[in-house]
């Protein structure tokens, strides 16, 4: 049985889970889920201009998600810290700013999918190159480039009369 308090990581499917609890997740696959506890969104002040209404409203929200502290799959953990990402610092930590929205609710929503978006990227494996020879083409376009360059720079000598 599953509590409501429990880290639930990797599950058999959605619809075996409790309706209270099924509300409170992001699902980003068929077996994995981030609980709402494991992210901290906070409501703060939008940048930018907006008149009166920006000064009064926090409609911005800033998303706080520790990787360390989740319940996500190892792989998962591993891939996103492994990330050259600048919304994740170096204490494993996920922070997302929104405020792209005038509505808290749709700047919520929108933090919460970057987030998703931001972890499935990070799940993906990266391609292998495959280290391929310049065609011939592009080699006698080079060295074209190169002489005209080098005549260029030539021109510019001191004339020698």
């Amino acid at each position: 049985m599953l509590s409501c308090f429990a880290p639930i990581a990797t599950i058999a499917s959605p619809s075996q889970l409790p309706q209270s609890i099924m509300a409170t997740l992001i699902q980003l696959s068929n077996n994995v889920a981030i609980a709402d506890w494991e992210v901290e969104l906070t409501a703060i002040r939008a940048q930018g201009a907006g008149g009166q209404n920006v000064n009064k409203v926090s409609s911005a929200v800033h998303l706080r998600f520790n990787i360390h502290h989740s319940a996500l799959p190892i792989y998962y953990k591993e891939r996103l810290l492994s990330t050259n990402d600048q919304r994740i610092t170096k204490d494993g930590e996920i922070i997302i700013k929104a405020q792209q929205y005038r509505t808290q609710q749709q700047n919520k929503e929108d933090a919460l999918e970057r987030l998703k978006e931001l972890i499935l990227q990070a799940s993906q494996p990266t391609k292998v190159r495959r280290a391929t020879k310049p065609t011939k083409a592009s080699q006698r376009k080079r060295l074209q480039r190169k002489s005209q360059r080098s005549e260029v720079k030539s021109m510019r000598k001191r004339v020698d009369y």
